[in-house]
C-alpha cells in the first residue's frame, strides 16, 4: 500500500472522550467491536476504521479543541462542505456529526480502498481526470456557495468556507516580508526579485473565485476503492476560489518534474488561466509555507513544521525552474 505523504501524530478511538464514543454506537445502533486507526493528515485527533457487531463499517474522525484549537473549525468546515455537496462516489459520504462540548467528530462511509502512488503516470493521469469532473461536479451541485459569515445565522455555517480572495491576500506577506526569513528557507533570487515578483502575487487576489473547491488535494486524502475509482476525503480546507485552484493542486505531487509543466495544457481551466498565473501562486504559496515554518507555533501538530520546509522548497523550486533561473 502506497504510504500518505503527509502523516501527523494522532490520538486513538480509544482515547476518545467517552461521550464521543457513545454517540458513535448510539448512531451506529451497534456497539463498536473493532477499530483500525489510519495514519494520513496532521490532525492530532482519530482517524479510525470501525466494525459494529451487527457487521456495519463507518469512518469516524474527531477531534478536540484542547488537542489543537484550529482543527474543531476545519471539522465543522467539513461537515458543512459535505452537507453542501450532499451524496456522490467522488466523496465518502457524511453519515452523521457530532459538535458538543469542544469535541466534532464526523462519521463516514468507509471506503475500501488504498491511497494512490502517484509517482505511476496512470494512477496520476486519473487524478488529474477525475479532479477535473470533480470540479464539474461541485459547480453543479453547489453553484453559488455561501460566503462567510452567513446570513442565515444557521449554526450549520458558523465555521464557514475558507474565501480565498482573503486568502491570496494573506499570502502577499509572505513575499513582502521575505528578507526577515532565515536564508535556509528561501532561495537567494526570491529576495533579490522581490519587487519583480510582488505584482503577479498581488493580482491572484483578482482572481475571479466563485466556484467550490476542495483546496486540499494530496496522496493521503485520496484513496482509489478496489474498482479504480478515485475518492476524494477530507474537505476541512474547503472554500470558494478559482476554477483552476484544484486542478493546479492535483498536480503538485509532480510540481518539481517537467511534467507538471506540460500537463498544465491539458487542463481548459488551467490554460486559460495561464502560465503567470501558476508561476505567481507557486512563488505565493512557496513563501507563505517559509515564512509559516519561521513562525507558526502549531499544538500538537509535530511534524507539519517540516512538511512546510518541504513543499516550500518543491513549489520555490518549480517557479525557478519555470522563470528560467538556478536553484
Amino acid at each position: 500500500m502506497t504510504a500518505p505523504r503527509a502523516v501527523g501524530r494522532r490520538a486513538t478511538y480509544a482515547e476518545m472522550p467517552a461521550a464521543v464514543r457513545a454517540w458513535v454506537e448510539d448512531t451506529l445502533g451497534s456497539p463498536v467491536v473493532e477499530t483500525r486507526e489510519q495514519v494520513g493528515g496532521f490532525s492530532p485527533g482519530c482517524a479510525t476504521r470501525l466494525r459494529c457487531a451487527d457487521g456495519s463499517r463507518a469512518f469516524v474522525k474527531a477531534v478536540g479543541a484542547d488537542l489543537n484549537p484550529d482543527s474543531p473549525t476545519l471539522f465543522r468546515r467539513e461537515v458543512l462542505a459535505l452537507t453542501l455537496l450532499g451524496s456522490h462516489p467522488l466523496w465518502a459520504d457524511l453519515l452523521a456529526s457530532h459538535d458538543e462540548d469542544g469535541w466534532v467528530a464526523l462519521l463516514l462511509e468507509d471506503v475500501d480502498g488504498r491511497h494512490p502512488d502517484l509517482d505511476d503516470d496512470a494512477e496520476m493521469g486519473r487524478l488529474v481526470d477525475d479532479t477535473d469532473r470533480l470540479v464539474e461536479v461541485m459547480a453543479q451541485r453547489v453553484p453559488d456557495p455561501p460566503r462567510p459569515p452567513p446570513a442565515s445565522g444557521n449554526a450549520l455555517y458558523r465555521a464557514g468556507l475558507t474565501d480565498l480572495r482573503a486568502t491570496f491576500v494573506g499570502w502577499r506577506a509572505g513575499l513582502e516580508h521575505v528578507d526577515e526569513v532565515p536564508p535556509d528557507l528561501v532561495p537567494a533570487w526570491v529576495v533579490e526579485r522581490r519587487e519583480e515578483l510582488l505584482p503577479g502575487v498581488r493580482a491572484l487576489a483578482e482572481q475571479p473565485s466563485d466556484h467550490l473547491v476542495h483546496y486540499d488535494i494530496r496522496n493521503d486524502n485520496l484513496l482509489v476503492r478496489p474498482t479504480g475509482e478515485l475518492v476524494f476525503l477530507d474537505w476541512g480546507a474547503c472554500g470558494i476560489g478559482p476554477d483552476w485552484l484544484d486542478p493546479l493542486l492535483a498536480r503538485l505531487e509532480r510540481v518539481d518534474t517537467a511534467w507538471f509543466d506540460d500537463s498544465l495544457a491539458t487542463s481548459p481551466a488551467l490554460a486559460r488561466v495561464g502560465d503567470e498565473v501558476v508561476t505567481s501562486w507557486l512563488v505565493a504559496m512557496g513563501t507563505y509555507l517559509a515564512h509559516r515554518a519561521h513562525t507558526a507555533v502549531d499544538v500538537n501538530l509535530p511534524t507539519l513544521q517540516d512538511f512546510r520546509r518541504r513543499e516550500s522548497a518543491r513549489m520555490l523550486g518549480a517557479a525557478a525552474r519555470r522563470l528560467g533561473l538556478g536553484p
